[in-house]
């Protein structure tokens, strides 16, 4: 073994990883980006990790007519392209290749169910899977139910109460589309699957900061105690992107930022820091202190909904000194669209660790650079004892990014070496990469490789979708009622419309320059 892998204690951890149970893990639209993208380079990379279970294999489920030898050849080409770890071991794919199959099938044609029925039973007997299933949703949220639906009435759903083997359904975001469409979503799936069996995906939960938030909070005492509206002044969340919508037209113009990024990812990220520490670290403890600050969100007055949330769309300009079109000229896109492609909210958590300290949540496309990142800024020192002298007290502020280059820094005040009194604020910087010797696991390793261990912490529980929900439905409602005048607000390349700096500044504060 190579001596830097077997001293490298990032690459020791990936082996300690939750062990995943025997199954067969079915992809529903496997022809999809996701899959090329994500979900195979995922596997792969588990398999060269030595995580995947020993008795396993996956099974491409689409409407597209294929062979087995036409999807693995295209996964071949997935992963040279997009995995970590590329490009393929010739060895390893030979190997890892032959446990990749492919059916073709409409979603809701019973044939294509019997088909995958008998094709699973077959596997289990050749493989040793044991008959656990983990069926992965990567459809169009109007097919959830459709699909679910099919697999109980195909006998490819298990009861909890089933002796020696599992059923999982793995599904991907959105979880409805406001609060009435959530609750009958959640009923229909309920008709069939048990709460313990649904894996809501948040692919941010994944990311190896995002899980790090645990340790590095109650981990580090000289940060749990300063952890509160005593020290803190305010928080930022971003999750910035320069590109655009691409090809996603259509998708976007039903779906829009709200319910893409912030009802799910950021309301996660804020539920993450701003948690009380869980009695143990089991997913249960977890999910309730989630949920406690969730419930404890301020809700948004229903007369000044435009104070707390920002919303806007980006025009035509220049990102990194290339020209973007308007989100109107994009392709499959109402050229009169009223869909926001940005979104500011201020919220207010109210409970004793946060009383009175806002959350500014901003996302956005066509922004100046691709960033997540969570800001805590400190009070400021008073600064009395340096009245004398031309030094600026600025605030410390702790940043957590999640990507890119994942890693955590601390901006400090120091003084500049000279005789005079110059104070300058410095960067006090940790990276992942640099300091472990390597990237950390890409965040659908993480995941798939717990729900085949059965561990949902990391998922989504169904309270924190609907309390979510609740939250944010009334300001589609208020959009739905008011639409915007001034559509497209900002140009590419910005960040964002004036009014969401404004929205800041009537609290004394401004967004961070990143």
């Amino acid at each position: 073994m190579n001596d830097i892998s077997f001293n490298n204690p990032l690459v020791e951890s990936n082996r300690s990883l939750k062990n995943a149970e025997s199954c067969i893990l079915v992809i529903f639209g496997a022809t999809g980006d996701l899959t090329a993208r994500k979900l195979i380079p995922a596997l792969y990379n588990l398999a060269k990790d030595g995580q995947l279970p020993g008795h396993f294999a996956c099974v491409g489920f689409a409407r597209r007519p294929k062979t087995h030898d036409q999807f693995r050849q295209e996964m071949l080409e997935a992963v040279n392209n997009f995995s970590r770890s590329k490009p393929a071991d010739q060895g390893l794919w030979e190997t890892f290749s032959k446990q990749l199959y492919y059916l073709q099938s409409e979603f809701h044609e019973d044939e294509g169910y019997e088909k995958l029925n008998q094709f699973l039973e077959k596997l289990d007997n050749q493989l040793g899977t044991k008959g656990n299933r983990v069926y992965y949703l990567s459809i169009q949220p109007s097919f959830f139910t459709t699909v679910v639906e099919m697999l109980g009435k195909h006998h490819l759903i298990y009861s909890t109460e089933t002796l020696n083997k599992w059923s999982r359904v793995i599904i991907e975001k959105p979880f409805g589309e406001d609060t009435d469409s959530a609750i009958k979503l959640q009923k229909d799936l309920s008709s069939y699957l048990d709460e313990s069996q649904i894996y809501r995906i948040d692919h941010y939960l994944g990311k190896e900061t995002v899980q790090n938030l645990f340790v590095f909070r109650f981990g580090n005492s000289i940060f749990e105690s300063v952890w509160n509206s005593h020290y803190i002044d305010n928080v930022q969340i971003t999750v910035a992107e320069e590109i655009g919508i691409g090809s996603r037209g259509r998708f976007w113009e039903e779906a829009g930022m709200l319910r893409d990024i912030v009802q799910n990812h950021m309301m996660q990220l804020l539920s993450l820091v701003a948690m009380e520490p869980p009695t143990n670290l089991q997913a249960a403890a977890i999910h309730d202190e989630k949920v406690k600050v969730l419930e404890s969100i301020r809700h948004l007055p229903r007369n000044k909904i435009d104070d707390f949330a920002v919303r806007g769309q980006y025009g035509p300009g220049y990102v990194n000194g290339e020209y973007s079109k308007g989100y109107r000229e994009e392709e499959n896109v109402d050229p009169n669209s009223l869909v926001e492609t940005y979104l500011a909210l201020q919220l207010y958590i109210d409970n004793w660790r946060w009383a009175g300290v806002p959350f500014y949540l901003r996302a956005g496309k066509r922004m100046p650079k691709r960033v997540t990142e969570i800001a805590i800024t400190f009070k400021k020192a008073p600064g009395y004892l340096f009245k004398a002298s031309t030094a600026t007290i600025e605030s410390n502020i702790l940043v957590i990014r999640i990507q890119p280059d994942e890693g955590i820094s601390l901006k400090i005040n120091c003084k500049v070496p000279a005789l005079n009194h110059v104070i300058q604020p410095v960067k006090m910087d940790f990276r992942y990469g640099s300091y472990f010797g390597s990237m950390p696991p890409e965040a659908y390793e993480r995941l798939i490789c717990d729900c085949m261990a059965g561990d949902n912490t990391l998922f989504a529980r169904d309270d924190e979708v609907m309390i979510s929900w609740k939250l944010l439905t009334p300001i589609l409602n208020h959009w739905k009622s008011s639409p915007p005048y001034n559509f497209p607000n900002y140009a590419s390349g910005t960040w964002g419309p004036h009014e969401a700096e404004e929205m800041l500044h009537r609290n004394g504060h401004h967004w961070r320059l990143i």
